[in-house]
């Protein structure tokens, strides 16, 4: 389980997450939703513990984060974390070396299943290929906690029907999903909770379901209630 009490992070002027109060359960899939900007990167950088809060209480099996919990959770970020010289098979030995519950073998399933040549240099690869190898690495862990952001950028329509269906295959109940997007309309199809982050805080939370028999509305339209005219959002 996770546990964030009111964690603030702030970079000199800027104050990236505000008194974000959350916890997280196992056997659930969580969509962390909110534009660029919101914080949801920052936070999920603080669980893998990349980043330190300014303030507040952030615990993963009551143990402060640390290198208990990274052995535990695997975190895929944006950006691209590679050596240019790295093939898609150089990446996963990058990725046994460093984590112990690394499946090499389900690593080279999941790429046969994203039609991607294990051979081929990441460098060469498109921004949709990128994508689906960073995907298959971290989904190749037995991690207890798995946050994969912005897993569908960059993918055409066919690839993150695919995409969804091996993360639903991936999922366990013991296992905590957590996927930050600004889709909403895919990830409504298979979440079970909905954290909607605005201004670093969370602006509403809750089971799924839940949500839409009291507000009356789909996962969609309360992300377009909550933040309106603030962007363009990309259904």
């Amino acid at each position: 389980m996770l546990n964030c009490n009111h964690i603030v992070k702030k970079y000199i002027t800027t104050t990236a997450v505000n008194d974000l109060t959350l916890t997280l359960e196992p056997s659930r899939i969580y969509a962390l939703l909110g534009p660029n900007g919101s914080g949801k990167t920052t936070f999920m950088k603080m669980v893998a513990g990349l980043v330190k809060p300014t303030s507040g209480e952030l615990t993963w099996q009551g143990e402060p984060i640390g290198i208990t919990s990274k052995a535990q959770i695997a975190y895929m970020p944006t950006e691209p974390y590679f050596y240019s010289y790295m093939t898609g098979r150089d990446a996963g030995n990058y990725y046994k070396d460093f984590f112990p519950d690394f499946d090499e073998d389900r690593y080279l399933f999941l790429l046969k299943r994203m039609e991607l040549d294990p051979f081929q240099k990441i460098s060469k690869m498109s921004s949709g290929m990128m994508a689906k190898l960073k995907i298959a690495l971290n989904l190749s862990r037995d991690a207890r906690l798995i946050m994969l952001d912005e897993p569908l950028n960059g993918i055409d329509l066919l690839a993150r029907e695919a995409i969804i269906d091996t993360i639903i295959e991936n999922f366990s109940p013991e296992k905590i999903f957590v996927l930050s997007s600004h889709l909403v309309e895919e990830l409504e199809k298979i979440i079970d909770h909905a954290i909607f982050i605005k201004n670093g805080r969370v602006e509403l939370a809750g089971d799924a379901e839940e949500l839409r028999e009291t507000h009356h509305q789909s996962i969609v339209e309360l992300y377009k209630t909550i933040y309106g005219s603030q962007q363009e959002t990309a259904l």
